[in-house]
């Protein structure tokens, strides 16, 4: 008997370093906090892809993707989730947006001890920053892969 399909829902994290300092974006929904640049893969785009593209659209900043943080897969009885957390730098000094639009209301590049001066979605902004300013662990790109991409030695 064949099985139910999964719904799986994906989603890119981006952790734009620039120095000592990290963008943040202000949400134009939950409240309007502040976060990650972040959000939905949509069909067809790589996690990568999604991750330029929603920088892109929410701060208004070009970036390059320079690693892998963590990858998540978050199951439950409805489905799961999956999120995939990015490390990368400006491209250029492209200044963050400040008009609102659908969005985002605009975005800061924000110093480690400037933090709580933001309101912010959640402890997981505060510690993953934490995590990166302090030096830890970022993974190559190539961990991720598509399917069928052959296996390459050296």
């Amino acid at each position: 008997m064949p099985r139910e399909p999964i719904p799986t829902w994906c989603f890119a994290l981006v952790v734009v370093r620039k120095g000592d300092r990290f963008l943040l974006v202000q949400e134009s929904k939950y409240g309007q906090p502040w976060y990650l640049p972040a959000g939905r893969v949509e069909a067809g785009e790589s996690f990568v892809a999604a991750a330029v593209r929603e920088t892109r659209e929410e701060a208004g900043i070009p970036i390059r993707v320079t690693g892998l943080i963590r990858i998540e897969y978050s199951p439950s009885p409805a489905g799961a989730r999956m999120r995939v957390i990015f490390l990368a730098e400006p491209t250029d000094d492209t200044p963050p947006k400040t008009e609102p639009d659908d969005e985002s209301l605009g975005a800061a590049w924000v110093a480690l001890d400037e933090l709580p001066n933001y309101p912010l979605r959640g402890g997981e902004v505060v510690e993953v920053v934490t995590y990166i300013a302090r030096g830890g662990a970022v993974y190559a790109l190539e961990l991720l892969q598509s399917e069928g991409t052959p296996f390459r030695a050296g």
